[in-house]
């Protein structure tokens, strides 16, 4: 399938600056993007196999690295304890690393506690009306809390989400013995709804991680979305549906080897249900989201009516003619999935 790589990125339209402000993800940084690109010299950062990971650590001047330091500590304590700089001696920006891969040239921030060699990650970036419209709903209708923060400007900062990427997941632990792969298809079966149902795109195996949590008999998986690019942007209904990707091919196998046709429902209809009562739990800010999305030119008038078309076909209904635009599609398609909204 064809993604399309060189997607515009989206300005923060007034009104989804109100409502960042009004749910407190805006926030003054003394850090911007731009600041970032400020730097004098690179080289490739390599895996622990010697694997190229399309990542560069970047450096700076002397004098302009001491600037970004303490400006990143701070946004960090802004990101984790309301800007609680108490600590802040502590820690360190110790490596800045950039990615030109993509749409979002991210930047990763390590900072590393200087008492115990501790350290965390975050990223920045150019802020996009698409990204943020992704993290809000990932925030409000999946089980995952998202931790981020924007500007007045165009910088997003976002906190690291932990697991193990898709892509290795599937080659080097899918088949080890001691896996419950039962658990994983299941997980998979969820996520593939939740991707669906909010209409986010390019869930390829290198988009989303794997997070393995020991409980006291088994380990316990959840698959989450580490890229949001790709929110309600594409035309074609496949570009939502992880399975589709031939990356994801085999999870898809194993899904299909050890589930039956009835527990595939039932584990459809149970990810429909969580979501319906996150969506009722937040239904105003899920509307407010939604009413400022649906205001906003998404994506061209051509994938709209793509997308309209094939979601037509697909719910056996006509309902999606009278949608202008991607926050439209998006809010029906959610009405039609968990009826509410």
């Amino acid at each position: 399938m064809d993604i399309s790589r060189k997607k515009p990125s989206y300005p923060l339209t007034p009104a989804l600056r109100q409502y960042l402000r009004d749910y407190d993800r805006e926030a003054p940084l003394p850090v911007s993007y731009a600041d970032l690109l400020r730097f004098s010299n690179s080289f490739p950062l390599l895996d622990r196999a010697g694997k190229d990971t399309l990542w560069q650590t970047v450096f700076y001047e002397p004098s302009t690295l001491v600037e970004l330091s303490q400006g990143l500590v701070q946004v960090y304590a802004l990101l984790k304890t309301a800007g609680d700089l108490s600590f802040a001696n502590d820690l360190l920006a110790d490596r800045i690393d950039y990615c030109r891969f993509g749409n979002s040239h991210p930047f990763r921030v390590r900072i590393l506690n200087q008492l115990n060699d501790n350290y965390d990650y975050f990223y920045v970036k150019q802020a996009d009306a698409s990204r943020l419209y992704g993290l809000e709903l990932e925030h409000l209708l999946s089980p995952n809390s998202m931790n981020y923060l924007v500007d007045s400007g165009n910088t997003l900062i976002e906190e690291h989400i932990a697991g193990i990427p898709g892509d290795d997941f599937i080659r080097l632990r899918l088949n080890q013995p001691h896996l419950n792969q039962v658990r994983i298809a299941k997980e998979f079966v969820k996520f593939n709804e939740r991707c669906f149902a909010r209409l986010l795109g390019d869930m390829r195996a290198y988009n989303y991680v794997i997070d393995v949590t020991p409980d006291f008999e088994d380990e316990q998986y959840r698959v989450r979305a580490i890229d949001f690019d790709q929110q309600s942007y594409e035309g074609r209904r496949a570009m939502y549906v992880p399975q589709f990707f031939k990356d994801n091919a085999p999870v898809v196998d194993l899904c299909a080897r050890l589930l039956k046709s009835s527990t595939l429902r039932q584990y459809q209809a149970e990810e429909r249900t969580l979501m319906a009562r996150r969506a009722r739990a937040e239904r105003h800010r899920l509307k407010a989201l939604l009413d400022v999305m649906r205001r906003q030119e998404l994506a061209p008038v051509a994938k709209v009516d793509e997308l309209k078309t094939a979601l037509n076909r697909y719910h056996r209904t006509q309902k999606f003619d009278a949608c202008d635009s991607m926050g439209d599609v998006v809010r029906l398609n959610l009405w039609l999935m968990l009826k509410v909204m």
